[in-house]
C-alpha cells in the first residue's frame, strides 16, 4: 500500500477515504509545516497531499526523497509549488480545479459588494450603537449597471461574470487569448490591461499567480484605472504590489479594495489595517463544507488514479 503525507488536517470524510486507499500520515494538530518538516515527514512516503500553505519551492523539492512521485495540491492554485523543479525531479503535480469555482466566485462578489458599500465602516459604526442616519451617511457605490472588468476569464472569472450579470453589469475582460464566443457569453475582450482598466468601473482580479502575473497590479497598471474604481481580489496576494495599491487607495484612484488573499499569509500589509475603505477576509474563497469536501476527494482521486498507472484528472505538469 502506498504511503501519503497529508500536510494539513482535512475533513473527517476526506481522511477516512484516504485511509481506505493508502497508508496515511495525518496532521492531527493541523500544524503548518515548515519546508524542513515536509522534507522530514515525507521521507518514507510515495506522495504528498499538500495545501496552499505549504512552501514547496525548488530547494524543498531538491531535498525530497526520491520515493516521492506525486504532489496532489488541494487547491486550484499551485503557486506554492515550483512546477519546473518538480518536473525536473520527475514528480507529478496535480491540483483541484472546478470544485472551487462557485464558492470562490461568490466570495469575489462579496468582496466587490463589501468594499463598494463600505461594509467595514458600517460594522464599526454599528458597533458604536451611537450612529445617526443622514442623507450622506456612508455613501458607497452601486454595482448595478456598471462596467465590470475581469482580469483572468478562466472558470472562476466566468462564474463571476455570470453572477455580475444579475446586477445588470456590462462585462469586459482580459485574458492571454480571446475566448470562443460561447464562453464569452457577450463579454467584451480587451487585448491589453490598459484598455481593460480604462473601461472598468469595478475590477475583479481572477488571474493565477505565475511568473508573468506577479505584481501585475502595480503603479503603472493602477494608473490606467478610472478614478474611484472598486477592486476585488480573490485570486492570489502576490499578483498585487501592496505598496502601489495603498497609494492608489489613498489617492482615490481606487475607491475601495476588497481582498481575500495576501502576500505572506497570514500576515497582512500593515497599511491595509489602517484604511477604512477596505474589506478584508481571511482567505475564505473555498470555505464552504461542500467545497472543502470536494477538494479533498478530488485530490484523493488524483492520487488514486496516479498509483493505478492512470492519468490523473488534473495534471499541472
Amino acid at each position: 500500500m502506498k504511503k501519503i503525507l497529508v500536510t494539513r488536517k482535512l475533513l473527517k470524510e476526506n481522511e477516512d477515504k484516504l485511509s481506505e486507499l493508502f497508508e496515511v500520515k495525518l496532521n492531527h494538530n493541523d500544524k503548518i509545516y515548515s519546508a524542513q518538516e515536509i522534507i522530514d515527514s515525507s521521507k518514507d512516503c510515495d506522495g504528498i497531499l499538500s495545501s496552499v500553505t505549504d512552501p514547496i519551492n525548488s530547494e524543498t523539492i531538491s531535498k525530497l526523497s526520491s520515493s516521492i512521485k506525486i504532489i496532489a495540491n488541494g487547491a486550484v492554485g499551485f503557486g506554492n509549488i515550483d512546477i519546473k523543479a518538480a518536473r525536473t525531479k520527475g514528480i507529478t503535480v496535480t491540483n483541484t480545479p472546478d470544485v472551487l469555482t462557485d464558492a470562490t466566485a461568490d466570495i469575489q462578489i462579496l468582496l466587490l459588494l463589501g468594499a463598494s458599500r463600505k461594509a467595514y465602516e458600517g460594522r464599526i459604526a454599528a458597533e458604536t450603537q451611537n450612529w445617526k442616519w443622514s442623507w450622506d451617511f456612508l455613501l458607497g457605490k452601486q454595482m448595478s449597471n456598471k462596467k465590470l472588468g475581469i482580469l483572468g476569464m478562466g472558470r472562476i472569472g466566468r462564474a463571476v461574470a455570470k453572477r455580475a450579470k444579475a446586477f445588470g453589469m456590462e462585462i469586459h475582460y482580459h485574458n492571454r487569448s480571446k475566448l470562443p464566443s460561447d464562453l464569452e457569453n457577450g463579454a467584451t475582450y480587451h487585448k491589453d490591461l490598459k484598455s481593460l482598466f480604462e473601461e472598468s468601473e469595478f475590477l475583479s482580479i481572477n488571474c493565477p499567480a505565475t511568473p508573468e502575473t506577479i505584481k501585475i497590479i502595480n503603479r503603472k497598471t493602477l494608473s490606467y484605472l478610472k478614478d474611484n474604481t472598486v477592486v476585488g481580489n480573490a485570486a492570489r496576494g502576490d499578483v498585487v504590489d501592496d505598496d502601489a495599491m495603498v497609494e492608489a487607495i489613498k489617492s482615490k484612484k481606487v475607491f475601495a479594495y476588497g481582498l481575500d488573499v495576501y502576500n505572506g499569509e497570514p500576515k497582512i500589509h500593515p497599511e491595509y489595517l489602517k484604511l477604512k475603505n477596505i474589506f478584508l477576509l481571511p482567505h475564505l474563497g473555498s470555505a464552504t463544507k461542500r467545497t472543502r469536501w470536494d477538494m479533498g476527494f478530488r485530490a484523493t482521486e488524483n492520487l488514486e488514479l496516479f498509483f493505478q498507472n492512470k492519468k490523473p484528472r488534473d495534471l499541472v505538469n
